[in-house]
Order: structure tokens, then sequence, then C-alpha cells
């Protein structure tokens, strides 16, 4: 039923078990399951988009993080804790 790669077989299972369980509860509904990706076209300019969104998103997300951990180095430092 899956091939021998495990990120294929993990869908099919999950997919095994939902309409296992939706038969269990007398529904008419399947579901289906595929590991093909939604935008799977080969536009350059659309990968261009989403690598570049995502690259923005890294960067912001990159900057927001060293003032939280300085923000709890600060507060360590005034209740006096250490670390053993």
């Amino acid at each position: 039923m899956c091939s021998p790669e495990p990120i294929n077989c993990f869908p099919v299972l999950v997919n095994i078990l939902s309409n296992t369980f939706l038969r269990l509860f007398n529904s008419t509904a399947r579901l289906r399951v595929w590991s093909q990706l939604f935008y799977s076209a080969d536009n350059a300019e659309l990968k261009y988009y989403i690598f570049f969104g995502l690259f923005t998103y890294v960067l912001v997300l990159s900057a927001g993080l060293p003032p939280l951990f300085a923000m709890s180095n600060v507060e360590d430092y005034k209740v006096k804790s250490t670390s053993c």
C-alpha cells in the first residue's frame, strides 16, 4: 500500500486510519491524501516570491529573538539567580 520511503507511508497510514474511524461512525465522507505539493508548477516567478517571502519572515524572526534572550538575562540578573 505504501512505498518503502517513510515520507510517503505516513500520509497513507493517516488516510487509512481516518477513513476507518469515519466508517466506524457511519459517515459517508471519505478522506483522500496525496504527497504532491499544491504549488507544484514550474513557475520561476512563483518560486521567487515564495523564497523571498520566507526569507523575509526568517529575517524578522531572527531580529526579534536576541532581545528575548537579553531580557531573560536581565531578569535573571535582577533576581540574582545562578545556574549550577
